[in-house]
């Protein structure tokens, strides 16, 4: 039976339960629930105000109409008869419901319409609240969020300061990051004492790119809170945002008076990582793994690092650690031991580290990496034919087995079957925005361009939210074409999707610089690497600083990038150019 349906049945045979019965039937079960309680005393939960309605052929006509069809899968019917009943009955729980199934079926507006019904019907629904205002801050309405959001923060009384912290992630959908800041700001006045009042503040800064505020706020609340983790974390962040020198001196200073804070260590030995001070990162998840032996989500955060440091031994260990710890995800650990092996070349250890994956949700990913060893052996027909003869649930699993059959061709670099293999698959799904992605990537490599360009700008217009989207086409007209200012356009709506990605950052330093606009690419290109040291940022990084005669440094992040990346394809390009 569909999901829906099943999670609907309680609440159809509550509604008709109490619509059907009289007033005076009402009443007598009424009092006779009071005397059982009397008797018994015990908390009851907390019921909503319901309307005086009875039950009419209409509603109950209604009611059924909108189970049936999400049991078919039919949601925008579902959701508007519901809509329609949550109009004319008032009923909170039929609102509820309303707003549940607008939700699932993506129906933004009438989940908002429903949910404010819902809180006009039951306004002491702290669930109603939180669904209006969160559909509001969705649909960038902040302004009209706000008196919710103060009225939230209100009611919250002793736990505001927990509220100010979910209130962060709430508003970090917002597409408007100067505007959240404001609100933010607004909310937090009255509340100066409030430690997480200033974190709020400095982690919408830091979306809206104050740098400085964010830094500030922060310092504010680890002097609110001096032993408190995240303050401190978040304080880091920041100083971060400016320079790594910054942070680290910042974390490590911390770290001498505090040396059990966990999660800061943790993040300062990520960040040495990043700042490519491996020996120092080394030594500080040796001591987090001593000070923390028995805690397996350090285990876990420990075995990574060392994956990332490529110290696979290590690495090993510590998995195999964390799985003697009962995790709560044990499929997750064997993937990761799968991947180590994978690494050192073992090839049977890892396909026995994936075939242990249970059939959850890493099922399908280890699966995949299993088939790409077999590639790895040397048997491409026989790793795709493993793709081929796996089950699929749905077609997002569908989906994923052909993305990853089109990525074993590419990885043999045989673009050509991959394109003709992804296009054969959209033919059956022609609008799955994944393989409408992928084959666009892929025309790129046998130079259709226009197959391209066709296939994003019909992706935008079904997810009109798809960063990635615009941002791939951009991109390339901006580094295979003239067509410079279009491309600009397309990566700068990109940018106000997902200002803070790295690879849209690198395409905006990329298109800038192709216009002649070398010293402004540079800042773009500079943080785009500082965020995430992928190797064809460097490629981009280097060709501009070579541009602007700061060789030296060019040749620093080429030769960094080759050291940890020596087989990409694009860096080695870009570098024999400059340095043959």
């Amino acid at each position: 039976m569909n999901r829906i349906l099943l999670v609907a049945l309680p609440l159809l045979v509550a509604v008709l339960a109490g619509c059907a019965q009289s007033p005076h039937k009402a009443a007598a079960v009424a009092d006779a629930k009071a005397k059982a309680s009397a008797a018994k005393p015990q908390e009851r939960p907390r019921q909503p105000p319901l309307p005086d309605q009875a039950l009419t052929s209409e509603t109950l006509y209604r009611l059924l109409l909108g189970e049936i069809a999400g049991q078919r899968g039919r949601l925008d019917v579902a959701s508007q008869a519901y809509l329609e009943m949550a109009k004319s009955t008032k009923d909170p729980r039929i609102a509820q419901r309303a707003t549940e199934i607008a939700l699932f079926a993506r129906a933004q507006d009438q989940a908002l319409e429903s949910a404010k019904i819902w809180l006009a019907a039951d306004p002491g629904s702290v669930r109603a609240q939180q669904a209006v205002t969160a559909l509001l801050v969705n649909a960038n309405k902040l302004e009209e969020a706000k008196p919710y959001l103060e009225t939230l923060l209100r009611e919250e009384k002793e736990n505001v300061g927990q509220a100010f912290l979910q209130l962060s992630g709430l508003l970090s959908r917002a597409n408007d990051k100067k505007a959240a800041l404001r609100l933010v700001q607004d909310l937090a006045q009255p509340y100066p004492g409030i430690a997480e009042a200033h974190i709020a503040v400095a982690q919408a800064a830091m979306a809206a790119d104050e740098i400085d505020l964010a830094a500030k706020e922060a310092a504010q609340a680890t002097k609110l809170r001096p032993d408190w983790e995240l303050a401190v974390l978040v304080q880091g962040q920041a100083l971060q945002r400016r320079s790594n020198a910054e942070a680290l001196a910042y974390w490590k200073s911390y770290l001498e008076q505090n040396p059990q804070a966990k999660d800061v260590r943790l993040n300062y030995a990520r960040l040495l990582v990043t700042d490519h001070n491996y020996e120092a990162a080394r030594k500080e998840f040796e001591r987090l793994g001593k000070d923390f032996p028995q805690n397996p989500d350090v285990t876990m955060a420990v075995a990574l690092l060392a994956i990332q440091l490529k110290d696979y031994d290590a690495a090993e260990q510590a998995l195999k650690r964390a799985l003697a710890q009962n995790p709560k995800d044990g499929d997750t650990v064997r993937l990761y031991l799968g991947q180590v092996d994978e690494e050192r070349k073992r090839y049977d250890d890892a396909k026995r580290w994936y075939t242990e994956v249970g059939r959850g949700d890493q099922y399908i990913p280890a699966q995949v990496r299993y088939a790409g060893v077999v590639a790895k052996e040397g048997d491409l027909p026989g790793a795709r034919r493993y793709l081929q003869q796996l089950p699929a649930q749905n077609n997002q699993q569908r989906v994923q087995l052909i993305q990853a059959e089109a990525q074993l061709l590419r990885d043999q670099n045989q673009h050509q079957e991959a394109y003709d293999l992804l296009g054969k698959s959209l033919e059956k799904l022609p609008n799955y925005p994944d393989l409408l992605y992928d084959y666009a990537m892929v025309a790129e490599k046998v130079n259709r361009i226009d197959v391209l360009e066709t296939n994003l700008k019909k992706l935008i217009v079904i997810k009109p939210d798809h960063a990635h989207a615009y941002n791939a086409l951009g991109y390339t007209l901006a580094d295979r074409t003239e067509r410079l200012k279009e491309a600009e356009e397309y990566i700068d709506k990109a940018l106000k999707l997902s200002p803070d990605d790295p690879f849209i950052l690198d395409s905006k330093g990329w298109v800038l610089y192709r216009q002649g606009q070398s010293k402004e690419a540079l800042v773009y290109l500079r943080k785009a690497f500082s965020e995430r040291p992928d190797p064809e940022i460097a490629a981009h990084l280097g060709e501009v600083l070579w541009a602007q005669g700061q060789k030296g440094e060019a040749e620093k992040v080429w030769r960094q990038a080759l050291d940890d990346n020596p087989d990409n394809e694009a860096l080695r390009t870009t570098v024999k150019r400059f340095l043959p």
